[in-house]
């Protein structure tokens, strides 16, 4: 397993880290044809919808990145992948995310972003990787673990922040 913390000061560089995250997101998602799971965990606020939006910007998305609080997914689709943005806070029952077919998102060559994954531990498969987000004073300290990137492409991305 994988992991580093950065320390990010404002939006702008919570945004750069969704953008920093993408190139090494894409690459693995088009070799490995498969879905990678992002698990987004942090307290309202934290800076979870920010991160997505630099990541979803990042892959060349021109509109307005909407947060999925009422619709538990927003789809964005590329050439190549998609990237599926979850929130699953307003998420009453797990079961919800069956009737939307949760599992094909899985299947597919895709990024998908889960904010509040803990929500629907019962149904969501293991994550590949995980993002906390945590308040610190006047920053976020983000750690990052990973069961399929190396520890040096997480410390290639925590460079850019130091």
């Amino acid at each position: 397993m994988s992991k580093t913390e950065i320390r990010l000061k404002g939006e702008d560089k919570t945004r750069l880290l969704g953008a920093c995250l993408k190139d090494i997101c894409v690459s693995y998602v088009l070799a490995q044809k498969r879905a990678l799971l992002v698990y987004l965990n942090g307290d309202l606020g934290a800076g979870k919808t920010t991160f997505c939006k630099g990541l979803i910007r990042a892959c060349g998305f021109s509109g307005i990145v909407k947060s999925p609080t009422y619709t538990l997914v927003e789809p964005y689709s590329f050439s190549d992948f998609n990237v599926y943005h979850f929130d699953l806070y307003r998420l009453m029952d797990s079961e919800e995310l069956e009737y939307l077919g949760i599992r094909d998102y899985f299947e597919k060559t895709a990024i998908c972003l889960v904010e509040w994954p803990s929500k629907a531990s019962d149904v969501l498969p293991l994550a590949d990787v995980t993002l906390n987000f945590v308040y610190a004073s006047d920053l976020r300290v983000v750690s990052i673990e990973s069961a399929v990137f190396e520890t040096s492409q997480l410390e290639n991305i925590k460079y850019k922040f130091d």
